[in-house]
């Protein structure tokens, strides 16, 4: 029987096809843009955590000021010095420190030139950062200590630079300084804030100091935790040592801040599933004006074919099996919508994340619920005309013209 009711359905869709699609299209586009929403907002997700991780494993950064996140400028607050640096070396929570140093510098080589980011540090900035050199090495204990004139490069500055030759033992200048390029780095991409990662010049952070800021300030400090460290044990004892070295008394305000990559992260990814969530329940409202168009052009099959539904009950068909008969009807309709609006969803999303250069990570709940959802608008819209179907008088319907 069930059966039999679902093929009269797809006869009477299939018999006004352009009808049927106009009236499942509100379901095509709600349930199209809830699946690429999410699918797009995943895609950033798993982006976010690629990023961050490529910052650096069980990373923490200590800077001057009150707390920030991302980009911008900080409160005034003194900065810190290679002394601190020395100091929070002796911290049994932490495997590796680094000082950082940056500025906007132009390197030139022979007539070519490039604007970039001049990062002073040590060859422990390496390992908390997650950098690997494509060729060539890093610095030397000895090179870190005396502030060698000597660079590793970024892929971005390395094509601007020297094309795709290998730029290992040349001389490139910055600023007043000749610097020897001793190795280029793996590319890592933009950055979680869109900065492009390999638009970098590295070099001993007393050479930067010395010969291109003219002074001995650090600017912030990277920290790797040592392993089964936690991280708040680690930022207590690093509070605890610049409170102490930066002289705040008890009950003063820190003027100097620790951020724990994990964290920024677990903001990012928050901040993310809320605007996905926002923009897919924007979307949403298409599959109840979808499910509206549905019980509009049942109500109007209903009018169309009373003299039918008349004939069906005066030969002995039953109320509810002329309700089945609309309702599993409507429930076609929208399931077909739902088919439809899936595919379509996934082929969005898949050429969003190509555009945007994210991962495609299809949700199969997401699929599943947004089937679902399309059949319960159908059951939903689709009640109504179908009971209304059901409660006509055969003789009326059988008069009706």
């Amino acid at each position: 029987m069930i059966w039999e009711t679902i093929r009269l359905a797809l006869t009477t869709i299939t018999r006004n096809a352009l009808r049927s699609f106009l009236t499942v299209l509100g379901v095509v586009i709600g349930v199209a843009a809830v699946i690429a929403m999410v699918t797009v907002g995943q895609g950033s997700s798993e982006q976010v955590s690629a990023d961050v991780g490529s910052l650096g494993t069980d990373l923490l950064i200590l800077r001057p000021g009150a707390r920030m996140l991302g980009p911008g400028t900080r409160d005034s607050a003194p900065a810190f010095k290679l002394s601190d640096v020395d100091a929070l070396r002796d911290l049994s929570v932490l495997s590796a420190v680094a000082p950082v140093v940056s500025t906007s510098q132009t390197a030139v080589f022979g007539s070519s030139n490039r604007t970039t980011t001049v990062t002073g540090t040590t060859s422990d900035y390496l390992t908390i950062g997650n950098w690997d050199i494509e060729r060539g090495r890093g610095f030397s204990n000895i090179e870190d200590r005396s502030g060698a004139n000597v660079c590793i490069i970024g892929e971005t500055v390395r094509t601007a630079l020297f094309g795709s030759t290998d730029p290992t033992g040349e001389t490139i200048r910055i600023k007043s300084i000749s610097c020897e390029v001793i190795g280029y780095l793996i590319a890592k991409g933009a950055g979680t804030f869109g900065q492009d990662q390999d638009d970098i010049v590295m070099m001993p952070i007393k050479t930067v100091q010395r010969r291109l800021e003219g002074n001995q300030d650090v600017a912030s400090i990277s920290m790797q935790l040592a392993p089964g460290i936690s991280t708040a044990r680690a930022i207590f004892e690093i509070d605890t040592l610049m409170q102490e070295r930066r002289r705040i008394e008890l009950g003063e305000e820190n003027d100097f801040s620790v951020s724990d990559m994990k964290e920024i992260a677990s903001m990012l990814n928050s901040v993310n599933a809320v605007l996905t969530g926002l923009l897919s329940s924007v979307a949403a409202v298409s599959l109840l004006v979808g499910g509206i168009g549905i019980m509009n052009i049942m109500l109007v099959s209903v009018t169309e074919r009373t003299r039918e539904i008349g004939i069906r009950l005066s030969v002995g068909a039953q109320a509810h099996q002329v309700l089945a008969q609309f309702l599993i009807e409507a429930v076609v309709l929208s399931l077909i919508g739902g088919v439809i609006g899936i595919l379509i969803g996934l082929g969005l999303a898949l050429l969003a994340a190509r555009i945007m250069a994210i991962p495609f990570v299809p949700s199969g709940w997401v699929i599943v619920l947004a089937f679902g959802f399309s059949a319960l608008v159908g059951v939903i819209f689709g009640y109504f005309p179908a009971r209304r179907a059901a409660q006509l008088d055969p003789i009326e319907a059988l008069r009706h013209q």
